[in-house]
This record gives structure tokens, C-alpha cells and sequence, in this order.
């Protein structure tokens, strides 16, 4: 367990969540509060990210000043940088934003999904075969398909399909 001291870097990084908490509110602010469907407007979920954050922000800047993270092992070591994961993780955000316009958004987020998990399983040293591949992009269109089907079909938001269904 850590001691009673305050850590300057744990402060620093609350500091930091807080300010990014604050600052996704004030971008809230310029995002129009008209109620759709339902009674919800598009600033809806700016807000609550942004209060979500803030919030825990300043959960983590009491404990970094009252003693510091306490849950940390104490022979909590920095690690160096492992560059190819973020390399995988920078490819799959930018796959994603070049394609998504050309193979919608399931398979445009299942793709990040994949490679981000691929910058993370190796990171970890976890072994990556064929099998991990399949059950990477199977996770990845699980997961996309209910969002875009989510804000296409439920919330009426246009996001890039494969079709104009409205469906892929």
C-alpha cells in the first residue's frame, strides 16, 4: 500500500481528468439542447460523459491528495512504452475514419475494434493466431452492429451504412 504523502503525479493526472471533464462540458455547451424522440437532445450524452468524468476526476485528485492511489502495489515500477501498440491502436482509429464512409460503420468499427485489440493482446503477450483473429472481428461486429442499429433505426441519426437500408 502507498503511504499518507501526496504524489505529484497522481495529482497531475487527476488535475488533468478534471480539466478534460470541464472542458467536454463547455464543448456541451455550443451542442444545440432541442429534445428529439423521447425527450433526449443531442447534448444529452456530452453532458453526462462530461459530469461522469468530471466527477471521477475529482474522486481520483482526493485520493492522489490524501495519501495518494491506494489500490497501487507498492513496487508499482513505470514501465517503458510498448510503441507497436500504439501503433495498432492508431492504425485502427485511423482505418476507421478513412473507411467509414466506404464500408459503413459496422464494418469500419469492427476493423478498429480488431486492430486495437490486436495493439493490446500483444502488448500483453497474449498469443495472436488465426482463431484470435476471427473471434477479434466477430467481437468487433457484435458490438457495432447494435449501435448503428441503435442511433439509425431508434435514435434517427444517419451514420454511414453499407446499404441504404438502413440496416447494414
Amino acid at each position: 500500500m502507498k503511504s499518507a504523502a501526496s504524489h505529484p503525479a497522481q495529482v497531475a493526472v487527476a488535475a488533468g481528468v478534471v480539466l478534460l471533464g470541464l472542458a467536454l462540458g463547455g464543448g456541451a455547451v455550443g451542442i444545440p439542447s432541442a429534445a428529439g424522440y423521447g425527450g433526449v437532445g443531442p447534448n444529452f450524452l456530452p453532458w453526462l460523459v462530461a459530469i461522469a468524468l468530471t466527477g471521477c476526476g475529482l474522486l481520483m485528485l482526493r485520493e492522489a491528495l490524501t495519501g495518494g492511489f491506494r489500490q497501487l502495489p507498492e513496487d508499482d515500477a513505470p514501465q517503458p512504452a510498448w510503441w507497436p501498440g500504439l501503433v495498432w491502436v492508431s492504425a485502427g482509429l485511423l482505418a476507421n475514419a478513412a473507411l467509414i464512409t466506404t464500408i459503413g460503420f459496422i464494418l469500419s468499427c469492427g476493423l478498429c475494434y480488431l486492430l486495437a485489440v490486436q495493439g493490446l493482446r500483444r502488448a500483453a503477450g497474449q498469443p495472436v493466431g488465426p482463431r484470435t483473429l476471427a473471434v477479434d472481428a466477430v467481437s468487433g461486429i457484435t458490438i457495432a452492429a447494435p449501435v448503428f442499429w441503435a442511433f439509425t433505426q431508434f435514435l434517427g441519426i444517419n451514420l454511414p451504412g453499407l446499404t441504404s437500408t438502413g440496416w447494414l
